[in-house]
């Protein structure tokens, strides 16, 4: 193996001096070590991912805990869609259930379709919405907004550019 590069080796010293602190931050989130574990790894990874410079960070802390919270929120956001898929199975008749890994792809999907969707602003996703799960023409969603025209397809045209955007992140 050759030789560790610069970033490399300030990653380690950020997580040599900061893992621990880490670890007990989550855990007091979480309750539980082993996800506090898991987190703070994956909040490392994100890091090595990012390959953004950590050599000068002024408050490495609040750096690590905005990324491990962003995390957090990830994993509860996964965790509601997980239960609402859950609950919607559990109406149904049994000749519906599905295969494990069919059931882990929807719930990635719905996940995925989750975080796009809070992405959008408040305004631009409702508008989404009404557009795409209600059927409602522009005109209809102007009209129940107080909005013109205009102004609708101006948010459908950044909630379809952050759709399509989506597809290559």
């Amino acid at each position: 193996m050759g030789p560790s590069s610069s970033f490399d080796l300030d990653v380690e010293t950020l997580y040599t001096r900061h893992h621990s602190w880490l670890k007990r931050w989550l855990h007091k989130r979480l309750g539980e070590a082993a996800d506090a574990d898991d987190l703070a790894q994956d909040t490392f990874v994100r890091i090595l991912r990012a390959r953004r410079p950590v050599n000068d960070l002024h408050r490495p802390l609040a750096y690590l805990a905005t990324i491990a919270n962003s995390l957090l929120v990830n994993r509860w956001r996964r965790l509601a869609v997980e239960r609402a898929y859950a609950e919607v199975l559990a109406a149904q008749p049994e000749q519906y259930e599905i295969s494990a890994e069919a059931r882990h792809l929807l719930i990635e999907t719905l996940t995925q379709l989750d975080e796009l969707l809070h992405a959008l602003s408040p305004r631009v996703r409702e508008i989404f919405l009404l557009s795409q799960l209600d059927g409602l023409t522009y005109k209809q969603i102007a009209a129940q907004l107080s909005l013109s025209v205009d102004q609708v397809q101006r948010a459908m045209l950044k909630a379809l550019d952050r759709c399509y955007a989506s597809q290559f992140e």
